[in-house]
């Protein structure tokens, strides 16, 4: 019991409201769902996994053909994995991926938004996407091609070329060793 509420702290601490409260602004902007009255919690409008689907479906028409809208946990379990798979095949990365039991049991919300965020990012490298993003931009590498003669410059650099070398050092540090207090001195 007391590893379960040890648990669920530290899951806590590692959520963000805001981050959440995007994300799901996120997913009804691009499925064109509207927002529940009331005050539902975040991971309850997520957890029978048909937001997620019909967001993925309008990011990558087609990649969840069937959506339940069955109560069974079955189903909403199914929901979330079709979800997820569809993510990995728009182009979210494997590591990026949230497991079923993180949102359908609640286990770690944080993942489930992480998750959400990756396929925000991800839409930027689809340029047939024109709706909402989500997250920043990935960066794009930047390749450097250099001369013979450049690199040649490059070696004859002298290190810390207009410093000094007295800079931060272990010089007068006493770790690992004993401490003396000497008296009347």
């Amino acid at each position: 019991m007391l590893l379960n509420c040890i648990q669920n702290l530290q899951t806590l601490s590692k959520r963000d409201a805001e981050q959440e409260q995007a994300a799901l602004a996120w997913l009804y902007a691009v499925s064109g769902e509207v927002p529940p009255k009331g005050d539902v919690p975040y991971e309850y409008q997520l957890r029978d996994g048909i937001l997620l689907c019909k967001a993925i479906n309008k990011l990558l028409p087609g990649s969840v053909t069937s959506i339940s809208t069955s109560d069974s946990h079955f189903k909403m379990m199914e929901n979330i994995n079709k979800f997820t798979a569809a993510c990995n095949k728009y182009g979210v990365p494997d590591v990026d991926l949230f497991q079923t039991v993180d949102l359908f049991e609640f286990k770690d919300i944080a993942s489930v938004t992480g998750t959400i965020f990756a396929l925000g990012r991800t839409t930027y490298k689809h340029p047939e996407y024109t709706g909402p993003t989500l997250g920043p931009r990935p960066s794009e590498a930047q390749a450097r091609e250099w001369t013979e003669e450049q690199l040649r410059a490059g070696q004859g650099v002298i290190g810390l070329q207009a410093g000094s070398n007295k800079g931060a050092s272990q010089a007068g540090s006493n770790y690992g060793a004993t401490r003396k207090v000497l008296l009347n001195k």
